[in-house]
């Protein structure tokens, strides 16, 4: 049995399609899987059980990208055909059943759209797959001397929902000091190569012998790996956040032009805290379509420490019912 799976080029919307995948992993043992997703993506899906291959879609001038994989997969016959991407590719291709994403439905979070798509509600979690090398990996990065880990993705791809940095830094201190829920953690700080600069002020508010930092020099199932490890990730609206929620450790993500009722993190222990402003207000009063401004103003250090404080706390206390 052969599937072909066709997802995102970003990260996050490549994460969140896991669930998808997930269910035809897990309700077809031995099910072979050919993933095709940007470049960007593409490292999610190397521990995939049962995986074919990988086709990374690098975006081509009038729609290359789409004849490059019709070329690669045309003369294989295909159990289900999954197209998350609704282009025309899977009524053209041979195979048995095809299962393709039109639109999105504004009324319901992504993973739910996702989970009715494949006649599922509740959906399956989104989950990516790691191998050993990357948990022995991990286990060479992340100190095992029993302080907390909190992991922080202080960087996004847009300014306009990339929390302040000194509101990080305070937050980062305000959780970590004497008394307080992860006191003298160490503090895992990641993003995508080109986002460390913008990090940097966080960074440095991190004592060197507390800190660890990933930004991009790992590979992105190594950073799985980590976050497996995490009593909470912190972190900006993005790929890595979804990430994070994928492990299924507490994840809290920071929200104001973006919509979380459609991308919050989406698992049991995923919780969103956002701006005082609503994102119609928002984007309401930004200065331009085009704004380079940060969007983030009206979310408080303090709104940001109760909601990571009540997170940590719930989920020890289950952990500590078990």
């Amino acid at each position: 049995m052969r599937l072909l799976f066709i997802t995102s080029n970003r990260l996050g919307d490549a994460v969140l399609s896991t669930s998808v995948l997930r269910h035809y992993v897990e309700t077809y043992p031995g099910i072979k899987v050919t993933v095709a997703c940007g470049p960007v993506a593409a490292p999610i899906f190397q521990a995939v059980p049962n995986l074919e291959c990988i086709i990374e879609m690098p975006k081509q001038k009038r729609g290359g990208h789409w004849w490059k994989l019709w070329k690669s997969v045309a003369l294989t016959w295909w159990d289900v055909i999954v197209d998350l991407r609704g282009s025309a590719t899977a009524y053209v291709l041979p195979g048995w059943k095809r299962v393709v994403l039109k639109g999105n439905d504004d009324g319901l979070h992504r993973v739910v759209q996702l989970g009715g798509l494949i006649g599922l509600n509740p959906p399956p979690m989104p989950k990516v797959w790691t191998r050993k090398e990357d948990e022995d990996r991990a286990a060479q990065l992340v100190p095992n001397d029993g302080a907390p880990l909190l992991v922080v993705g202080p960087s996004a791809n847009w300014i306009g929902k990339t929390w302040h940095a000194e509101r990080f830094a305070e937050t980062i201190n305000k959780l970590t000091e004497k008394g307080a829920a992860l006191e003298n953690a160490h503090v895992l700080l990641v993003g995508a190569p080109n986002e460390r600069s913008s990090a940097e002020q966080v960074i440095q508010s991190v004592p060197e012998d507390k800190r660890t930092e990933i930004f991009g020099n790992e590979h992105l199932l190594t950073v799985m790996a980590c976050l497996k490890k995490a009593d909470l990730y912190l972190g900006n609206d993005s790929g890595l956040m979804h990430m994070a929620a994928a492990s299924g450790r507490p994840t809290l993500g920071l929200f104001g032009p973006s919509r979380d009722e459609h991308y919050s993190p989406f698992a049991k222990w995923g919780r969103a805290v956002r701006t005082d402003w609503s994102y119609d207000k928002i984007i309401a009063n930004r200065t331009s379509w085009f704004s380079k401004e940060n969007l983030m103003e009206s979310l408080p250090v303090e709104k940001v420490v109760t909601a990571a404080t009540e997170l940590v706390s719930d989920f020890r206390a289950e952990e500590k019912d078990k």
